[in-house]
């Protein structure tokens, strides 16, 4: 996410559900979105009541992932976004975006094949892992795990601000995920090695809490009993919304793949038709609509009209740059400064209440405790009134 990223990812709100769903009754699915838009303004207003949504990477589409990511629990959605700004201003996010430069881009390549590759039938771009192929010793000679984790946080930050949008205008309905494809043929517990786990449990972590909601569905290619075993001891480190999106395939998987993915955008290494030999081939030819020139522009167009300064500026953005059919229920949606600064007063006012509240609670405690003092000092003894009755 970028910062410029905002107004670019606020086409749409959506849960991503709907790429796939044109099949839905059109009431169901415009209550479907709606229930979405309101929760995102709900999220939206809690962050502002708490001073905490930021100016720049609180578009909805983000705000919704972050909901997504919890079950749609306001406070843990907000514990989740703010964990994940502190983490872009720590890690330096955009700075990694911006001037980060990947040199041994090539040769990383060549000993871990992996790339995006053009786009399934639903238009959400294509990643390819060649995970069998990889050769770690030649891998870690070339780079090492902190150079690699910056290049990859810079490629999400790509996907987020431009293979997305691209594929958003290139199939005219929101893509906010990615269909990814591993190719696991001869990978086994022998190849988990340490620096294996490392990396892996490292990027796990990133793409789970910082860039949630943006796998759409995994598919895990000629999967043998050794892959099988080294599965078992990767699913742990899982969550239940990911595992549920992976599909493990043995050496029979093409029927599944061509049912997403047409041929023609499948490399021929997994069964397709495309080679991009004038390219490198098709993992180093980053072929999508993100390359087209038209659909670049239009996207630059978004964001020259600049960075988000303030909170009211990160409003006026998201309302106008919302699609036409989206503007007007965005504009009635739109919460303003002055009404943002009525309820923050209104808080401020009940929440000196509950402390005076609270106060008083406390002194009535201690009154009450002081009261159970005298109450049994004053107690009879048990043996004294024993000998009375007696």
């Amino acid at each position: 996410m970028q910062e410029t990223e905002v107004s670019a990812r606020d086409i749409h709100i959506s849960d991503g559900s709907e790429e796939e769903d044109s099949m839905q009754p059109d009431l169901f699915h415009e209550q479907h979105i709606s229930n979405n838009e309101q929760m995102v303004e709900a999220f939206r207003n809690l962050l502002l009541l708490h001073g905490q949504l930021p100016a720049k990477h609180g578009d909805s589409n983000t705000l919704l992932r972050f909901l997504k990511m919890r079950d749609f629990d306001l406070e843990k959605a907000k514990d989740a976004f703010l964990s994940y700004m502190k983490w872009r201003v720590d890690s330096k996010v955009d700075m990694i975006s911006k001037e980060f430069k990947y040199e041994e881009y090539g040769e990383v390549k060549k000993h871990y094949p992996h790339g995006f590759h053009k786009v399934d039938k639903s238009g959400r771009p294509i990643y390819i892992e060649r995970l069998g192929m990889v050769d770690l010793n030649a891998f870690s000679k070339a780079t090492t795990i902190d150079r690699y984790v910056k290049y990859h946080i810079k490629e999400q930050e790509k996907t987020l601000s431009l293979r997305y949008p691209a594929c958003s205008i290139a199939s005219e309905k929101h893509v906010s995920s990615t269909t990814t494809i591993l190719d696991v043929s001869g990978l086994g517990m022998s190849n988990f090695s340490k620096s294996a786990r490392s990396l892996f449990m490292e990027i796990q972590k990133i793409d789970s809490n910082y860039y949630p909601e943006t796998l759409h569905r995994l598919f895990v290619v000629n999967a043998n009993s050794g892959f099988r075993m080294l599965w078992l001891a990767l699913k742990t480190f899982l969550d239940a919304r990911t595992l549920a999106k992976v599909q493990v395939l043995g050496p029979n998987y093409l029927g599944e793949l061509l049912e997403a993915i047409d041929p023609s955008n499948l490399p021929t290494f997994l069964g397709g038709n495309c080679t991009c030999s004038d390219r490198g081939g098709c993992l180093f030819s980053d072929e999508g609509p993100w390359n087209d020139p038209n659909i670049k522009a239009k996207i630059q167009e978004t964001f020259t009209m600049g960075d988000a300064d303030s909170e009211e500026h990160t409003m006026d953005k998201v309302s106008e740059n919302a699609s036409t059919n989206q503007k007007e229920n965005s504009g009635k949606n739109m919460i303003t400064l002055k009404k943002y600064a009525s309820l923050r007063d209104a808080v401020k006012e009940a929440q000196k209440r509950i402390e005076m509240l609270e106060m008083s609670l406390h002194e009535t405690k201690r009154a009450m405790n002081g009261l159970a003092e005298i109450i049994e000092t004053i107690k009879p003894n048990q043996t004294e009134t024993t000998n009375r009755q007696i």
